[in-house]
C-alpha cells in the first residue's frame, strides 16, 4: 500500500514537472531571429474551435505574448478576450508553417482579437463595451512590450462581421485602410505587411447587401493599399453556429494567411 501511494506520488509530481517543462520557453536573444505577428480583428481571429490533444502540443519555435505581457509556449486557445469561449484559431497553425518555411526563426504571436469588437473600437481610444476593453489601444501597447525583444513582421486581420449593418459598411472601407495607415505609422514600418481574412461563407447563413459590402472591401484591399493581402474562406466550414469556423477550417486558414504572407513579404526581402 505505501509502495502504491510512493508511485503515484512520483507519476504526479513526474506530470507536473513535465509540464512545467513543456510550458518552458527560450527567447532568441537577437530580435532578428524572433518574428513577431499581431493578431487583430474579433472572433473568428482570437478562434472558436474545439481543442483537440494536438493543439495542446507545444512547438519549441512557436511562443505567444499571454494576458500577463510573458511569452509563453503557443498551446490552443492562445487568445484570452472571453475566457471559456475562446479556443482553436488560425494563428497557431500560422506561425508553425512560418517557422517551418524559415529556419533558425521563432515566431512569437501577439493575441489582440476581441469577439464581437466593431472597426470603430480599432480607432484610439475606441472601446468595446461587452469586453470592457480598448482593443485599438491594447494592440498597440502589447505590441510595443513585444518589440522589445522580437522584430515585428505583420499583422494578420479577420474582422468584419460586427460592421454588416447599413450605416456601418459603408464607411468600412475608409476605417479599415485607415487602420492599416495608423499601424504603420505607430510602428513606425510604412511596407508592415497586413493581411486580411474572409468571413465566413456558410449557406445556411446567406450574405446581404452590407456584409457584401464589407467583402468586397477586404477582396480589393491589394489592389488598393500596398503591401496587403486578402485569404478566401471558400470551402471552410463552421462548427455548427452558423457564425464561427470550426478547427479544421481554423488550421487551414492558419496556412491560406500565412501562403498569403509569403506573397506579399517577398517584394520586401527583394
Amino acid at each position: 500500500m505505501l509502495i502504491n501511494r510512493i508511485l503515484l506520488l512520483f507519476t504526479c509530481c513526474f506530470c507536473v514537472l513535465e509540464a512545467a517543462r513543456a510550458q518552458s520557453v527560450e527567447v532568441p536573444r537577437d530580435p532578428a531571429k524572433f518574428h513577431l505577428f499581431l493578431l487583430a480583428g474579433q472572433s473568428n481571429m482570437a478562434g472558436r474551435g474545439k481543442v483537440s490533444e494536438s493543439d495542446r502540443k507545444v512547438d519549441p519555435h512557436v511562443l505567444t505574448l499571454d494576458k500577463k505581457g510573458k511569452w509563453v509556449a503557443a498551446v490552443d486557445p492562445i487568445h484570452f478576450d472571453k475566457p471559456g469561449m475562446a479556443g482553436v484559431g488560425l494563428g497557431k497553425n500560422f506561425a508553425k508553417n512560418y517557422a517551418a518555411s524559415h529556419p533558425g526563426i521563432t515566431v512569437g504571436l501577439i493575441p489582440c482579437a476581441v469577439g464581437g469588437s466593431p472597426i470603430s473600437s480599432w480607432e484610439p481610444g475606441g472601446y468595446h463595451p461587452s469586453t470592457k476593453t480598448h482593443p485599438y489601444d491594447t494592440a498597440i501597447s502589447r505590441t510595443q512590450l513585444a518589440r522589445k525583444e522580437g522584430t515585428l513582421k505583420g499583422v494578420l486581420w479577420h474582422q468584419g462581421e460586427s460592421d454588416c449593418k447599413a450605416e456601418l459598411s459603408v464607411v468600412y472601407k475608409e476605417k479599415l485602410h485607415r487602420l492599416i495607415e495608423r499601424f504603420r505609422t505607430n510602428f513606425n514600418d510604412e511596407k508592415l505587411p497586413f493581411i486580411a481574412g474572409q468571413m465566413g461563407q456558410f449557406k445556411e447563413r446567406p450574405w446581404n447587401a452590407d456584409k457584401k459590402r464589407v467583402d468586397s472591401v477586404h477582396q480589393t484591399l491589394p489592389s488598393q493599399v500596398s503591401l496587403t493581402g486578402f485569404v478566401n474562406s471558400n470551402g471552410l466550414t463552421h462548427k455548427g453556429d452558423k457564425i464561427h469556423f470550426n478547427s479544421d477550417s481554423y488550421r487551414e486558414l492558419g496556412r491560406r494567411y500565412h501562403a498569403a504572407f509569403e506573397a506579399v513579404e517577398a517584394p520586401v526581402r527583394n
